[in-house]
Parts: C-alpha cells; sequence; structure tokens
C-alpha cells in the first residue's frame, strides 16, 4: 500500500510539474501570436468600391483614414476605435464609425487572407460588411486643375 502510495504522489507531482511547463509554454506564446496578429492587420487598405485609404495600427488600436478623394476634410479621422484582437484567429473587434448613423457601432473586422479585410458592423436585424484590400502605399491624390 506505501509503495502504491508512493507512486500515485509521484505520478500527481509529474503531472503538476508538466501541466506548470505546458501553462508556461502556452502564456509565453500567447504574446507572439498577438504580435504576429497585430502585424497581419496593421498596414494600408483600400476600400473595396469608394476611393479611400485606411492605415490600420493595430498597436495604438485605431485605424485611421489617410486618403478619401470624394471627402477630403476627412483625412486623420478615426474610423476605427478601441481596436483589440479577440479570441479567434484574424480576427478583431472594435469600434466602426458608421457614417450613415453618424456614430460609432460595435463591429468585428475580420482577415479574410492576407490582402482581404471585412468591417461587420451589426444594428438591429441588419448587417453590413464592407471589404478593405491591402495595398503596398497610399497613391497621390488627384491634382487639383
Amino acid at each position: 500500500m506505501v509503495s502504491g502510495a508512493l507512486n500515485m504522489n509521484t505520478i500527481i507531482a509529474t503531472t503538476r510539474k508538466v501541466m506548470q511547463v505546458t501553462g508556461i509554454t502556452v502564456l509565453l506564446c500567447l504574446p507572439v501570436q498577438f504580435v504576429q496578429a497585430e502585424e497581419a492587420l496593421a498596414g494600408f487598405w483600400q476600400h473595396e468600391s469608394d476611393p479611400i485609404w485606411l492605415a490600420m495600427q493595430p498597436d495604438e488600436g485605431v485605424a485611421i483614414m489617410v486618403r478619401n478623394d470624394n471627402r477630403p476634410d476627412r483625412v486623420g479621422f478615426q474610423v476605427v476605435t478601441d481596436l483589440v484582437a479577440t479570441d479567434k484567429p484574424k480576427q478583431w473587434s472594435g469600434q466602426v464609425f458608421a457614417a450613415q448613423l453618424g456614430e460609432y457601432r460595435d463591429a468585428t473586422i475580420t482577415l479574410k487572407n492576407d490582402d482581404r479585410m471585412a468591417f461587420t458592423v451589426k444594428v438591429g436585424f441588419m448587417r453590413r460588411t464592407v471589404e478593405w484590400q491591402r495595398v503596398d502605399a497610399v497613391p497621390d491624390g488627384p491634382t487639383a486643375e
């Protein structure tokens, strides 16, 4: 009986050590995954159909409008605030400015692939998704004649 109890105690102690090491490993990997997710989202994005470009800055929790050919007065506006990674891969939550409503709304931001991003805003039973294409740089704006 005593040797059985000692073996069980050894098993329990070994299991605890493995769990502690595994837990530390998981905790150490989380910041790396978060940084990789931030890097995947960071950069310039062009609206799917309008001449609007954003600079996604997940490390600061915002997206800034850097060019808008239809409304140049909106350049510098924070389109996204409170941007944070969720527990799902390639997904963030935040507040997105809904121009039609004139206010920020809860939104889910998803990387569909390395070059496609989607903002999904839900208002009541309605849901709207706007897609963005990654670009290397924001092109020069139109010249005034």
